[in-house]
C-alpha cells in the first residue's frame, strides 16, 4: 500500500510539474511583446528570469494557501484512514509546500531562459 501511494505521489508530482510548464509557458508567450519591449529598453536577462520566477511565485503562493486549506478540511473528513498521520500534521503540510516550491522552481526555470533569450526585434515585429 505504501509503494502504490508513493507511486501516485510521484505521478501527482509529475503531473503537477508538467502543468505549472505549460500555464507558465503559455504566460511567456503572451507577453512576448512586454518581454521584448522591456529587453529593448536595457532589461538583463536576469532581470526577465526573475520577473518570470516572480510571476511563478504568485501562482505557487496562491496554490499553496488553497491546498493548505483544502487539506485541513479534507483531513477532518479522512481522519480515519491516515495511519500514524494526523490530519493536520505541521512537518507533513510543510515538506508538502517545499515539495511544490522545488516543482515551481523547476517548471518555471525553462520558459524563464527562454524569455531572457528572447531577441526585442523579433518579439516587437510579431503580433
Amino acid at each position: 500500500m505504501a509503494l502504490l501511494s508513493g507511486f501516485f505521489g510521484l505521478l501527482a508530482a509529475l503531473l503537477t510539474m508538467v502543468g505549472l510548464y505549460g500555464v507558465i509557458s503559455y504566460i511567456v508567450v503572451r507577453r512576448r511583446n512586454e518581454i521584448g519591449i522591456r529587453m529593448a529598453l536595457g532589461a538583463r536577462r536576469g532581470q526577465v528570469v526573475g520577473m518570470v520566477m516572480r510571476d511563478t511565485g504568485w501562482l505557487l503562493v496562491i496554490g499553496v494557501v488553497m491546498g493548505t486549506v483544502s487539506s485541513l478540511v479534507a483531513g477532518r473528513w479522512a481522519g480515519a484512514l491516515l495511519f500514524g498521520v494526523k490530519p493536520n500534521d505541521p512537518l507533513t503540510l510543510a515538506a508538502a509546500a517545499a515539495l511544490m516550491a522545488v516543482i515551481a522552481a523547476l517548471a518555471s526555470l525553462l520558459p524563464a531562459r527562454q524569455a531572457s533569450k528572447l531577441d526585442p526585434m523579433v518579439a516587437l515585429r510579431c503580433d
